[in-house]
């Protein structure tokens, strides 16, 4: 009876030794996974002010599954960090219309927007900062890629609350921290301070970043080309 009640105690200790180096083994995969940083990510937005949509390839490979209109935007893609070939495309057409080589550092997320008018396209690669110091807030960037805009402020419109200043073509702001909710927002020449631009109805939610874009053309040639509007757009 004893030499039995030993043999039932020896087997329990080594039936819980297998169960606690399972959770160990799996705890430490867990944690690998949780802090790998050797990933980078990557979206892209379409700011080119035309009526063109575009496919968009990294390394050859699609990473958009519909044509990318005026003011789209992809969602985050994940890479290994290095360098890639950022190629746009438009409709079923696998002709570059521009190629860019984009590096990619770990453990860093990335915006690139595709700007200027359709046969002078380029491209810009801009960082983004998700850190969120307060959960309640929401988080707005400026930026101005408009090509023929003078450089821009960014207002809430009829105060003098001010979320961005002086900012020329290809130049973005930093995020700031507002309340949530929804605002009208206007883009005004930082000279003159003439507003060339407003929208009214957007809406900002706590917890969320936002790209707030100044795109399109002040003077469209034809209606082929996007008259200048701010456009909200989540980043994600």
């Amino acid at each position: 009876m004893q030499t039995f009640t030993i043999f039932l105690l020896r087997k329990s200790y080594i039936y819980s030794l297998v169960i606690l180096l399972i959770a160990v083994l799996i705890s430490s995969c867990v944690k690998t996974d949780a802090t790998d940083t050797t990933i980078s990510y990557l979206r892209v937005v379409n700011s080119s002010p035309g009526l063109a949509t575009y496919n968009v390839y990294l390394n050859g490979s699609a990473i958009n599954s519909a044509s990318l209109p005026f003011a789209g935007s992809l969602a985050y893609t994940s890479k290994t960090a290095g360098t890639y070939s950022l190629k746009f495309t438009s409709g079923s057409n696998t002709e570059s219309l521009l190629t860019k080589d984009v590096t990619l550092n770990q453990n860093t997320r990335y915006s690139y927007y595709l700007i200027n008018k359709p046969g002078q396209l380029d491209g810009l690669l801009i960082g983004d900062d998700l850190s969120m110091p307060s959960t309640d807030k929401a988080y707005i960037r400026f930026i101005n890629l408009s090509p023929d805009a003078p450089s821009l402020d960014l207002f809430k419109t009829s105060t003098t609350t001010s979320y961005a200043t002086n900012k020329a073509f290809k130049t973005a702001g930093g995020f700031v921290a507002i309340d949530a909710g929804t605002y009208s927002l206007d883009a005004k020449d930082t000279a003159t301070g003439s507003v060339k631009t407003t929208i009214t109805d957007a809406v900002f939610v706590a917890g969320y970043h936002y790209d707030v874009i100044c795109g399109g053309l002040i003077n469209p040639a034809n209606d082929s080309e996007k008259s200048i509007g701010l456009h909200v757009l989540t980043i994600k």
